[in-house]
């Protein structure tokens, strides 16, 4: 299911009817805001049809990146994008869905070991090209260095 979408580029004082121009350091968040609800709204139109959400695909995700091996719930919470996910929530809608496995650690019996199932690689398998045509789709308006320096210039206000 592909969707195509189109970008419009519009001033963020236009975007919020805005009479006058904002301080850039307001311009600057409202922006980051703005787009970030602009990229997430299309992001959720991809992953909607399968019934999960944009973190519990991050959780399968994270656990693709294992390649094979299992991550404990604190390995999965630190590499989430949104930390204030509740972790354990996410995993149980995941194994609810067939997509995860969670057993006890064999090392540490305090742990538990997540791990993706064939189907939750199946269902990233098939999301993956809808996803790389979503981030297509916002990166085509800049070129190679144009997106290294937006990179490097977001990490750089995060710091």
């Amino acid at each position: 299911m592909h969707t195509n979408f189109v970008v419009t580029i519009m001033r963020i004082e236009d975007v919020i009817k805005s009479n006058g121009t904002l301080p850039l350091n307001q311009r600057t968040v409202m922006n980051i805001l703005y787009t970030q609800n602009v990229v997430a709204e299309k992001f959720n139109e991809i992953i909607k049809p399968y019934d999960i959400s944009a973190e519990q695909f991050n959780v399968l995700r994270i656990l693709r990146g294992q390649k094979g091996k299992p991550a404990n719930m604190c390995v999965i919470q630190e590499r989430m994008i949104s930390r204030t996910s509740n972790t354990t929530r996410l995993v149980d809608k995941l194994l609810n869905k067939e997509l995860v496995t969670r057993e006890v650690c064999s090392v540490n019996r305090r742990k538990m070991d997540i791990a993706i199932t064939n189907k939750g690689l199946d269902l990233l398998k098939e999301l993956d090209p809808q996803i790389e045509e979503h981030d297509n789709l916002f990166s085509k308006n800049l070129n190679t260095e144009e997106l290294k320096q937006l990179n490097d210039l977001l990490e750089k206000y995060r710091g």
